[in-house]
């Protein structure tokens, strides 16, 4: 990715945010990946860190639409992803997306049981919510022109615990400094 696409897209979430109410905290820690497969346009997330703590972590989260996080894991992580304000697509899984599709699926959605099949999509609107238990399989991406997302889940391990089905996603992306950065991410180097 360039600097410059970076700072765009950092510039746009601050807009929506602000824009919905969403105040960010003092220095916030800002992440921005392509999944290291260099097309954020079709693959990208711009999160910012707001709880990171050995039993919990809370990220704010924005896309456009267009912009999927690609299917992927936790087998340690339990999670609840939130549409905070837009509409959420999200795909879900019970387990690897070749081997489960038509599956039976049983999760929390808005905190009552809801029953899916592998491959099924749920469409999250502004306040809705889905719990997801570690090994559940999960792509999403905005039904709206642009969302903001939430994720309350337990301790987050970038490093460890993300499990894609595409093997060639990195979780950074290579970055062209095309421009000097407006603000600093978590993949950056001291």
């Amino acid at each position: 990715m360039k600097r410059s696409e970076i700072n765009s897209l950092v510039g746009s979430a601050q807009t929506c945010f602000e824009a919905h109410g969403w105040t960010l905290p003092p220095n916030p820690r800002w992440d921005v990946t392509d999944f290291g497969l260099g097309d954020w346009r079709s693959f990208g997330l711009v999160l910012v860190n707001l709880a990171e703590h050995a039993e919990y972590c809370e990220k704010l989260m924005y896309a456009q639409k267009g912009m999927a996080t690609p299917a992927h894991c936790h087998k340690q992580k339990k999670e609840d992803i939130i549409s905070r304000w837009g509409s959420l697509r999200i795909q879900l899984w019970p387990g690897p997306p070749e081997e489960s599709t038509g599956k039976p699926l049983s999760l929390l959605v808005n905190n009552k049981p809801h029953e899916v099949r592998g491959g099924d999509f749920l469409i999250l609107e502004s306040g809705h919510r889905v719990t997801l238990e570690p090994g559940v399989w999960h792509e999403f991406a905005p039904d709206t022109d642009e969302c903001i997302i939430g994720e309350v889940s337990t301790a987050n391990d970038d490093a460890n615990d993300n499990f894609f089905a595409n093997p060639d996603i990195g979780r950074f992306p290579d970055i062209d400094e095309d421009q000097p950065a407006i603000v600093k991410l978590l993949s950056d180097k001291p």
